[in-house]
């Protein structure tokens, strides 16, 4: 049955997207349920980096499961409704305060690729593929989806990709900036688990105002940093995980920061 696996492992989470009859296409239910995960996941102290991955080796996920659309009916309001909660689930990694990152084994195409690209890091293998085929099915993509394109790989890759509809390889995906690391597929486990455990030993104030300032950029970087990011960012500076990251270097040791 179509469902979101968590699992913990340390400070490390995991949601794993389950539908791989179908390519861990997402269905409705999927779709609404991502966001209470990542919300669950961001109030546990204990996580401090999440993972999202598809099951199994063949996909990180296709898509929409476009057979639901007649389900849920094909007039106007309900296309609507399913619209919003795709993008309320493609939101999530981006409002999810602690740092998210894409396990990508497989292929990650259409809404696939679209919720790899809110999350903040995309790691993928070599024989991952790449693909929008929106112009395909006649599909209408959200203006904040293709923006948010914009923003991770820039104005030519993100017409490139949506008017050919071409697959793209790992390499490629690679070069225009939309993965930061490939590996060999056996290798996937270790080299997500070696950058989340780095991950997780850095002091969680500092990545949330990171997080903070990228996104509050991403949104008009014309606009002055706006309060909340401003105070989150002096939150590190008055914090313990400030004193405790200096007597550390000091002392020539690891910190040990406990996010406060």
């Amino acid at each position: 049955m179509p469902s979101l696996i968590v699992e913990r492992e340390g400070p490390v989470a995991t949601v794993r997207i389950s539908n791989p009859a179908k390519y861990n296409a997402m269905t409705l239910s999927m779709w609404q349920a991502l966001p209470l995960a990542l919300q669950a996941l961001e109030a546990d102290d204990s996580v401090r980096v999440i993972v999202l991955e598809g099951d199994g080796d063949k996909a990180f996920v296709s898509g929409a499961d476009i057979s639901e659309l007649e389900n849920h009916g094909s007039d106007a309001q309900s296309q609507l409704r399913f619209n919003q909660s795709i993008e309320a689930a493609y939101l999530s990694p981006i409002r999810c305060a602690k740092p998210v990152v894409a396990k990508i084994r497989g292929i990650c195409m259409g809404g696939g690729l679209g919720l790899a690209a809110a999350c903040d890091v995309r790691i993928c293998t070599t024989q991952s593929r790449f693909r929008m085929p929106a112009a395909r099915l006649g599909v209408g993509y959200t203006a904040i989806g293709v923006r948010r394109f914009i923003q991770v790989i820039g104005v030519q890759h993100t017409m490139d990709l949506f008017m050919s509809a071409r697959i793209l390889g790992a390499q490629q995906a690679l070069a225009m900036g939309f993965v930061s690391q490939v590996c060999e597929a056996e290798q996937l486990d270790s080299v997500v688990k070696e950058w989340c455990q780095k991950v997780a030993q850095n002091a969680p104030l500092t990545l949330r105002a990171l997080k903070m300032t990228v996104n509050d950029w991403l949104r008009d970087p014309t606009v002055h940093v706006n309060d909340a990011v401003e105070a989150a960012i002096q939150q590190c500076f008055d914090s313990e995980d400030y004193r405790e990251g200096a007597r550390a270097f000091m002392e020539k040791r690891e910190p040990a920061f406990r996010g406060r």
